[in-house]
């Protein structure tokens, strides 16, 4: 069917589309009760309402385990500025003379005898405590850690052995020398009591604990004594010959051929 146009008749121009240069995305629509996303964010928030229901019914025991830990942390405070700080200074001046007197036992350079000082180390001097008082009164504390070691190597010295042995297997060190001296020490006590095996694990315990010129070879030779006393032939071999291939410079490395050959 032809079309005709009506005179004076013009077609409207098509609107020109302005474009705006600022391009800003709209915000979808979205349904709540068919979205992934809102349901997930339901799903929160009925959690958390029933975590805050949660709270709010155990609020008096919340509130009591955070009051306990409150003290206790305040208390720990104040303990260690007014009561472990200050017994500990009263324990470290009451050792310092107890450190004298066995420093002068140890040494030997005074008139008094080695027994009389060790003794003094023990029970104390000049209005300060001894090792014992110490040791027991300021338990938990470094300086009551150190008495044992003081009072063990002191009775060890008095051949009081189990006496020792008490207060060696008290005493603590991170130091290894000091751990491999104590250890050593109490084997010494069994070996005095004549408990050979015993002496015999912890020299080759002690001798273990620090590889240095000192306590090691000291001890391996102690251990490849007990074993020779014991008949353990093959250990004493296996305990000289560490000596002689690892410490042959120091005082027991001198005569160890000799001892490995008596073991063999």
């Amino acid at each position: 069917m032809a079309t005709y146009n009506k005179r004076g008749y013009k077609a409207p121009k098509e609107k020109e589309e302005k474009l705006d240069s600022n391009f800003i995305e709209e915000t979808p629509n979205i349904e709540d009760k068919n979205s992934a996303t809102a349901r997930a964010f339901d799903s929160l928030d009925e959690t958390a309402s029933k975590t805050e229901d949660w709270i709010a019914r155990n609020q008096k025991y919340i509130l009591g385990v955070l009051a306990v830990a409150a003290f206790v942390t305040i208390g720990y405070l104040l303990y260690q500025r007014f009561v472990a700080e200050p017994k500990e200074q009263t324990a470290t001046d009451d050792l310092f003379v107890a450190q004298q007197n066995f420093q002068l036992a140890v040494d030997g350079t005074v008139a008094k005898t080695q027994d009389s000082l060790f003794n003094l180390v023990l029970k104390g001097s000049e209005g300060k405590q001894g090792a014992i008082g110490i040791a027991n009164q300021y338990s938990g504390t470094d300086s009551g850690n150190i008495a044992n070691y003081y009072a063990g190597i002191s009775y060890l010295n008095l051949k009081k052995y189990d006496d020792a042995i008490k207060y060696l297997e008290k005493f603590s060190s991170k130091d290894a020398f000091l751990r491999a001296i104590a250890t050593g020490a109490i084997g010494d006590c069994y070996s005095q009591k004549n408990d050979m095996q015993k002496a015999l694990d912890l020299y080759v315990k002690a001798a273990g604990m620090n590889d240095n010129e000192l306590t090691a070879p000291r001890y391996l030779m102690k251990a490849g004594q007990t074993a020779m006393l014991m008949g353990k032939k093959a250990d004493a071999v296996k305990y000289f010959t560490e000596i002689k291939e690892k410490y042959d410079t120091t005082p027991e490395g001198q005569n160890i051929d000799a001892l490995i050959g008596m073991a063999q």
